[in-house]
């Protein structure tokens, strides 16, 4: 390899800070293309959030209610 192959390769390999400096103008313009949500939106999703977290919650108490009495008469009868 001569010096003219050397020094051409070494110009095509963009260094340590060329790339965070491309990582950066890449990640700027990923954050341009977010779309926040609305302020209604947020307070729509978060109530739909809680009503499911509380159906939830009820059914697996009412599970968890039944299968505690189921095997304490299974114990009983024993």
């Amino acid at each position: 390899m001569n010096m003219a192959e050397a020094s051409s390769e070494k110009k095509s390999k963009p260094g340590f800070f060329q790339k965070i400096a491309k990582s950066f103008r890449d990640t700027r313009g990923e954050v341009k293309k977010i779309v926040w949500p609305t302020k209604s939106s947020i307070i729509n999703n978060t109530i739909v959030v809680i009503v499911c977290c509380v159906i939830i919650g009820i059914f697996i108490w009412g599970l968890d209610a039944l299968l505690s009495w189921l095997v304490q008469v299974l114990l009983r009868n024993a």
